[in-house]
């Protein structure tokens, strides 16, 4: 069982960015889904999360900015963030309770500019 993190790139303060979170192998079930942060110097950090049945939760620096989102179908959770800042920048990771065990995906890289 594997996850893929992608999506991340440079982008400007004030742009877009869609991060996908996809799971694959030998998948039983999928619970919760993470996302997390990790920027220069600093301790990883929870930004958003996602339950099995669709409830989520943020941190409170990126609510009504980001949203966390899940394609069953897919294995897919997503995080599109919005309006984003400098203080965005990190290394993304998602982290997901796959056939009840964590399993960490690598980090994909969100720069943003000033």
């Amino acid at each position: 069982v594997q996850l893929q993190a992608s999506g991340g790139g440079l982008v400007q303060a004030g742009g877009s960015l869609r991060l996908s979170c996809a799971a694959s192998g030998n998948i039983f079930s999928i619970g919760a889904t993470d996302w997390y942060r990790q920027a220069p110097g600093k301790q990883r950090e929870l930004v958003a999360g996602i339950l099995g049945g669709g409830g989520t939760k943020y941190i409170d620096s990126v609510k009504g900015r980001f949203a966390i989102s899940r394609d069953n179908a897919k294995n897919t959770v997503y995080l599109q963030m919005n309006s984003l800042k400098p203080e965005d920048t990190a290394v993304y990771y998602c982290n997901a309770v796959i056939n009840r065990a964590s399993v960490w995906g690598k980090g994909t890289l969100v720069t943003v500019s000033s």
